[in-house]
């Protein structure tokens, strides 16, 4: 028999065993359907907002008020009152804000004859989003406040409004947001969870697919199907699996950059084409696994160690350049890192081939991994000579 005919019967089996276990087509686009509903909704307003600030006002003067309004009037604060610090401390212990700001007594007259008055804030820094989101806003108008109290103290000692904004703000700064103007969360996070989701969902079920066939104690049935050729037998589950992938991984990149429009310098068929890449180095990485570990529950549980590890050391939540040196180098071992970078040259910069081509190189060499396992896999295909749970 050709090897054509061997490869259509493994996939006309593999057909047959979608049709009678289910968890096959539910653990991939079921997990992958929740995932993309459950952060996109999570994240549909892009940045936090009404985020609970306690405000123990000790001036309550014009200014104090002033400066109360202004904060409560921004997107992310929204400012709760309380008589004195104690009643405020309480509320933050017991989560009902996310941090404190304390105006100390005779700040306007402090501020208006230029002595500093101190300022005191607390922040709940377990939440680290909401806490550093509420620094950023109270610190803001603090500054904003402090310039508008010089300006009115410069206008009546009749300085010119060149110079006033020269002594207030010497320097000016000009900021750029490059591939996320509106500090989005969405834009941030999403545009590379939902792939590594996907890389995650990859490996657990093709290592529970190959393991499946030792753990019911059906790969010589496989192999017979196969004509006793491995590379058959993998191929031919590989024709649906790599289907099946490659769809849900052109959905996710249909889904950000075209339904959802998240921002995108440069081709969005480039991105389909990474991601097609990435799904070929999973499946590699997920054969690779379970060649050398032919043990069903070990294989799975080391998959599914890699694969969370994978989140962590892509570098989209922590720059890899932070981490200590000797782990930098273990980033290279997964394919979501290589995903990242592409992602990174391609849809911020647009950089196109020249930005992202050494990416393309290590997924590729991703799929070389199986080659050196396929025998011992065959091994324990055929004999069975392996714990089965």
């Amino acid at each position: 028999m050709g090897v054509w005919h061997n490869i259509f019967a493994v996939t006309a089996r593999e057909l047959r065993i979608w049709k009678h276990r289910p968890i096959y087509l539910i653990g991939s686009i079921g997990v992958i359907a929740f995932c993309a509903i459950f952060f996109l909704t999570f994240f549909t307003d892009g940045l936090p907002s009404d985020l609970p600030i306690g405000i123990v006002d000790n001036d309550r003067s014009s200014l104090s008020r002033n400066f109360i309004q202004q904060l409560d009037a921004t997107q992310i604060g929204k400012t709760v009152m309380y008589d004195d610090f104690e009643q405020a401390r309480l509320a933050m212990q017991s989560g009902k804000i996310t941090s404190i700001c304390v105006i100390p007594e005779h700040m306007y007259a402090d501020v208006s004859a230029n002595r500093r008055p101190v300022f005191t804030y607390y922040l709940n820094s377990m939440y680290f989003v909401g806490g550093a989101l509420a620094y950023k806003d109270i610190l803001t108008m603090i500054n904003l406040t402090n310039g508008a109290v010089q300006r009115q103290v410069l206008r009546a000692k009749g300085v010119n409004e060149r110079e006033i904004m020269g002594r207030i703000r010497p320097i000016d700064v000009d900021t750029h947001q490059i591939g996320n103007v509106y500090t989005n969360y969405g834009y941030y996070l999403t545009n590379i969870i939902l792939p590594a989701v996907l890389e995650l969902v990859i490996i657990i079920v093709l290592i529970y697919s190959l393991g499946a066939e030792m753990k019911y104690e059906v790969s010589p049935e496989l192999m017979r199907t196969a004509g006793g050729s491995i590379l058959d037998a993998i191929t031919g589950k590989l024709v649906l699996y790599t289907t099946l992938f490659t769809i849900l991984g052109i959905l996710i990149v249909t889904l950000l950059y075209h339904w959802m429009h998240f921002p995108i310098a440069g081709s969005i068929w480039y991105m389909i084409m990474a991601i097609f890449l990435m799904v070929l180095a999973s499946e590699a990485i997920a054969i690779f696994i379970i060649g050398c570990l032919p043990v069903p529950r070990l294989a799975l549980s080391i998959g599914a160690l890699y694969s969370v590890l994978g989140f962590s050391l892509s570098g989209f939540t922590l720059p890899i350049e932070a981490m200590p040196a000797w782990i930098q180098g273990w980033s290279a071992a997964f394919p979501i890192r290589h995903y990242y970078l592409f992602y990174v040259q391609e849809v911020i910069f647009g950089a196109g081939f020249a930005g992202w081509w050494q990416e393309v190189v290590h997924l590729l060499l991703f799929v070389l991994l199986p080659l050196p396992i396929l025998g011992r896999l065959k091994g324990a295909y055929v004999n069975l000579n392996f714990p089965k749970n």
